[in-house]
């Protein structure tokens, strides 16, 4: 009886979760949430902001506790992030990385669907100050939550901005930058081992403000336009972002990374900038993200991987007025703190001028998608184990 019990308990409950492989994004579009500026509505009323958008997938830069507990039975999913400041003590110490993982992680779980941790951010392809810590501070994460039977819910990953690309154009031609090589090769070959993605932060506002000379405001923009061929592919462009897409598969690909999937983890257009800043308006950024949503929307891929849709996480959910540099770094919001849209881009129940009226109509829709059904399979599959096991 007690084998049979158990076999029950496995092929009922364990079998479902035996091969899953590691998904941390739900649909083909996210937002990342940062939070350096005041008067920012509270995590709670954030919630209510994404849930009236529909965004279910969100990515933060730290593991905030007030966010994570406002998280809880939302059925949101968030990938939480270790900030760089923290990748010198995780590499060094995979006790100090356990810490970190129970104490922002499985405290939350399950009922916060946290589903990736993101390992620093635009690590590598600038100053050296944390390139040598990375991998380190990777493997030591994924040991701790591998530890902790998480790998299989919980996905790491970093993300890359386009300075680690050489010769990003045409696509075909990217290629790692040299002094990226030594670091990146050996962290693609330890994220292709536990099957995570490459996460690239792809900003077309960025290339087409470099050099407004060659590239077409059209062409940045998702708009009709004669659009770029590659060479090498013969493949045709009509927007950038797909261009920037299969330039990081080719690197991949030049690097022997040909399967390693690219996913974007930020992207997206300012509403305000400086004199030198003529692109950052709000019809541009109404255009770029109104765009973005349409064509995530298609479900489609690249020319170059048509079958790998793209997926990508629109930064930023605020304008962040304590963030530092040129006035464009601080107007990336989708939305004002007011709870109010910066500018419609088709979002439903976002046309007030406060946060307030969706308060009162949001406050208590919390649903219960796969982290709290998982919460209950797992008290049923206990209270089974222990009656068969008696």
């Amino acid at each position: 009886m007690k084998i049979l019990g158990v076999s029950l308990f496995f092929f009922i409950f364990l079998a479902p979760f035996a091969f899953v492989t590691v998904q941390a994004f739900t649909g083909t579009y996210g937002i990342n949430y940062g939070r350096i500026a005041k008067n920012l509505p509270s995590p709670d009323e954030v919630v209510t902001l994404l849930k009236a958008a529909k965004i279910r997938n969100v990515r933060i830069y730290d593991a905030d506790q007030s966010v994570l507990k406002a998280f809880s039975g939302t059925g949101l999913e968030i990938v939480v992030g270790l900030p760089n400041g923290n990748l010198r003590d995780v590499s060094a110490d995979g006790d100090h990385a356990m810490n970190w993982v129970q104490d922002n992680v499985l405290a939350y779980l399950p009922d916060t669907c946290i589903r990736g941790i993101a390992i620093g951010n635009e690590v590598l392809g600038g100053s050296d100050q944390f390139s040598g810590f990375l991998l380190g501070a990777v493997k030591n994460v994924y040991n701790a939550v591998n530890k902790l039977k998480l790998s299989d819910v919980v996905q790491i990953t970093t993300a890359h901005s386009q300075a680690v690309f050489a010769n990003s154009f045409p696509p075909s031609s990217c290629v790692f930058r040299d002094n990226v090589v030594q670091y990146m090769k050996p962290l693609l070959e330890f994220f292709s081992q536990i099957g995570s993605p490459f996460c690239l932060n792809a900003y077309p506002f960025l290339a087409y403000m470099y050099d407004p000379e060659h590239i077409d405001i059209n062409y940045a923009l998702f708009l009709p336009t004669e659009g770029a061929n590659d060479p090498k592919t013969k493949l045709h462009y009509d927007n950038l972002l797909d261009a920037q897409i299969d330039a990081a598969y080719a690197a991949l690909e030049d690097a022997g990374f040909k399967k390693m999937e690219v996913i974007v983890t930020e992207t997206g257009w300012a509403s305000h900038g400086d004199e030198n800043e003529s692109a950052a308006t709000v019809d541009n950024a109404r255009t770029y993200n109104y765009n973005l949503r349409k064509r995530l929307a298609k479900m489609k891929g690249t020319p170059v991987r048509p079958k790998n849709v793209v997926k990508a996480y629109v930064f930023a959910l605020f304008n962040e007025n304590l963030k530092p540099g040129p006035t464009s770094e601080r107007n990336f919001g989708l939305f004002k703190p007011d709870g109010s849209i910066s500018y419609d881009i088709g979002f439903p129940g976002l046309k007030s001028s406060s946060a307030d009226s969706l308060l009162l109509s949001l406050k208590d829709n919390r649903g219960c998608d796969w982290c709290g059904c998982y919460s209950i399979i797992l008290t049923m599959a206990t209270a089974f184990l222990l009656v068969f096991s008696t």
